[in-house]
């Protein structure tokens, strides 16, 4: 069953139950992955480790070849 017929599926349920409408597939998926970017922030932190562009800083050392910032 694909994504769609599911959600076609749960609207009908919902409709002769009387219960609210799912929402529709990918409604929220912006809300989640900022959910997901602060929650790895947050445990950076937590970490003691920075907590802004890990991955970009370490790309940029790998291809330009700069040598790792002491701290």
């Amino acid at each position: 069953m694909s994504l769609t017929q599911q959600h076609l599926l749960d609207t009908y349920r919902a409709r002769h139950l009387g219960t609210p409408a799912p929402p529709a597939p990918g409604t929220h998926d912006v809300r989640v992955v900022r959910e997901l970017r602060e929650y790895r922030r947050f445990r950076a932190v937590l970490a003691e480790r920075p907590a802004r562009a890990r991955l970009r800083h370490a790309l940029r050392r790998r291809l330009l070849g700069q040598a790792r910032p002491s701290c």
